[in-house]
């Protein structure tokens, strides 16, 4: 087994399981990632994601160049997965929030998944890169189109270009990290951000996820106006009513997700 699923009330935890190849995903561990995701999207309960790499030097070093695929550039571009690397760096099916958990090198692949998370938590031990032309590949999954609508233009720009590695803390200065903590810190960190989110309305989480996935594109106009189904969820639900009430009352809300 390649990557580790349990969970654990309404948290799921999705651990990359390869240490020893520093969390590098290979096909099998691709397809493992993609069926979990799948799982998630089909799961009512979960209601928070947390995805991590084993040990503690690596997130993930992105794609397995040593399990040979066989596959050219060209033909690897032709077949990518439309949800991107690890299934989840361009995903806009799932609509709980995902939780970057990033305890060392997050590299190729390995950063383009973080880039598909909604929030990001990092030791301050982490390192971040896109180095696929150092290679003669090119961060197809994620990283060429996904990275410049996170950070400045010419930040982006150098990292694809160079290889460069970007610390934890600059990437918080960059604003594509959340928190940096210290390494022996990072799971009480994670667990706060959790907290917080499992303290807030399930359908409110999932409309403002989905809105935040489905109009990047739009107007602020058109966006305000742009209607998910998670939107009309959240604004039918019992739980908006909840909400207020226990405001009122000055209690802690009883959320049911409908």
């Amino acid at each position: 087994m390649t990557v580790r699923f349990e969970i654990d009330g309404h948290v799921a935890r999705v651990t990359i399981d390869r240490p020893e190849r520093m969390n590098a995903v290979d096909a099998d561990t691709e397809a493992a990632l993609e069926a979990i995701w799948q799982k998630i999207e089909n799961d009512d309960v979960v209601r928070c994601v947390v995805l991590t790499g084993a040990g503690d030097r690596a997130f993930s070093a992105g794609a397995d160049l040593k399990s040979g695929s066989g596959l050219s550039g060209l033909e690897y571009w032709a077949r990518q997965n439309p949800n991107g690397f690890g299934g989840i760096s361009l995903r806009e099916s799932l609509n709980v929030p995902v939780i970057a958990r990033v305890n060392g090198l997050a590299l190729g692949g390995g950063m383009e998944m973080v880039l598909g998370c909604d929030i990001v938590i990092a030791a301050d031990t982490a390192r971040f890169g896109l180095p696929e032309a150092k290679v003669g590949r090119l961060p197809l999954d994620g990283g060429m189109v996904a990275l410049q609508r996170l950070v400045p233009r010419n930040i982006a720009a150098g990292l694809m270009l160079t290889g460069r590695m970007m610390s934890a803390t600059e990437a918080a200065a960059y604003g594509l990290v959340n928190a940096v903590v210290p390494a022996e810190r990072l799971d009480a960190e994670v667990d706060a951000w959790v907290a917080d989110i499992l303290a807030c309305a399930p359908l409110s989480t999932k409309a403002i996820k989905a809105t935040l996935r489905k109009t990047a594109h739009l107007s602020p106009r058109e966006a305000r106006s742009f209607q998910t189904p998670e939107l009309i969820a959240a604004l039918l639900s019992e739980d908006q009513d909840e909400g207020v009430l226990a405001f009122r009352e000055k209690r802690t809300p009883v959320w049911q997700g409908k």
